[in-house]
């Protein structure tokens, strides 16, 4: 299965034929991967790499549920899923970006960003589609009590403890794709603070047991992103055309007002009413003890207020250099069409003053021929 159409061969094991087929690689190690399922020897080693592990049956009012809890054991799933990111990035930039690109003819670094956003269209997409389909089913947002009821969430169900690996797999994959899609030296500090904010924070939220506030938080936050990136992509189709980041400059503030807002209403106001938690290692309640603390949980109020802020900032400043990018760009052309219209005046009045020529003959500044009439002869 060849991802890329190659010109020429690379030394085996080079750079180059690393960064040239790292797709086709990690589709033999995903594969290798699922016919080791084939076989009795090998399946119990192959389903450590492709489902969750440490499930648990707990028991309901209608019989025992299935649930799960984390553990080392993840790292594995999350390696596997790391090459299904690998390769799903190589299917959209070889199939989609790839072939836009070729139409459009964009510079250099228009290039660069247009892949960026691409790729990013594409994944946070399916992640508000998917995020919005486990809130929904679970009822997170139906009754919003139990984002904290029943703190710490330890057994988690298998679509959201699948949806946290996935969500790891993918930021992860992004750290090796910065060397494979040979990112300029001066994009690299952006893409990793981003990537490590992401981590930190879905890692924070699935260890800490606050997988359910996390999930809300998520979708408001790549529904926000998706708009921004969407608009990008428009932006580089039509430069004119600029419609799209208003939509995401209302979205945006919106998210970040309900985001706010519920980090406020779970772990200032929710958390303290529940019980306290003691250390519990057997259930892989290893963190959420922390949160007994007031002054634990103010900390993490006052971080979470001043990234807020600090995003709002910079944000508030985006747009003030648009809107004076805009308007500076506006009276630039009013200038031009002002300095265009008193040229025409300029010349229709020298035209006036000193004569012109139609069809051949010159007219004086009333319009006569300035020929002298003939006398008639006494």
């Amino acid at each position: 299965m060849a991802f890329r159409r190659r010109a020429k061969s690379h030394p085996l094991f080079s750079q180059e034929f690393l960064i040239h087929n790292h797709a086709d690689i990690g589709f033999c190690l995903v594969l290798s991967v699922l016919i080791a399922l084939m076989f009795e020897v090998t399946a119990k080693t192959a389903f450590l790499f492709i489902l969750p592990q440490y499930n648990v049956s707990v028991p309901t009012a209608d019989g025992e549920l299935v649930q799960y809890h984390y553990g080392l054991k993840d790292l594995v799933t999350i390696l596997f899923y790391i090459f299904i990111a690998i390769i799903l990035h190589a299917v959209v930039q070889e199939y989609a970006l790839d072939k836009i690109n070729r139409r459009l003819h964009l510079s250099k670094v228009k290039h660069s960003k247009f892949n960026e956003s691409g790729q990013l269209v594409a994944f946070h997409l399916t992640s508000v589609i998917w995020c919005l389909y486990v809130v929904v089913t679970e009822g997170y947002v139906s009754n919003p009590r139990s984002l904290w009821e029943n703190y710490p969430h330890v057994y988690l169900p298998f679509q959201v403890k699948f949806f946290y690996l996935c969500q790891l797999a993918y930021w992860l994959h992004a750290l090796p794709e910065l060397y494979f899609q040979k990112v300029r030296k001066e994009e690299i500090p952006r893409q990793l603070r981003c990537i490590a904010l992401y981590l930190v924070h879905i890692a924070g939220a699935y260890l800490l047991n606050l997988t359910r506030l996390g999930l809300i938080l998520l979708l408001l936050q790549y529904l926000a992103e998706f708009f921004f990136h969407m608009a990008r992509l428009v932006y580089f189709t039509d430069e004119n055309n600029e419609k799209l980041f208003n939509v995401w400059a209302v979205v945006f503030v919106v998210t970040r007002l309900f985001t706010l807002t519920l980090y406020i209403l779970v772990i200032g106001f929710g958390l303290p009413r529940v019980e306290s938690q003691a250390l519990d290692p057997e259930r892989g309640n290893f963190f959420s003890f922390l949160f007994n603390n007031i002054l634990f949980r103010m900390s993490v109020l006052l971080l979470v207020c001043l990234f807020q802020a600090s995003v709002m900032w910079r944000f508030i400043h985006f747009q003030l250099r648009r809107w004076r990018e805009y308007w500076n760009e506006q009276s630039s052309r009013k200038r031009v069409a002002a300095a265009t219209t008193g040229t025409k005046q300029q010349t229709k009045l020298l035209k006036r003053d000193s004569g012109y020529h139609e069809n051949g003959v010159v007219k004086a500044e009333n319009g006569t021929s300035p020929r002298t009439k003939k006398l008639k002869s006494p």
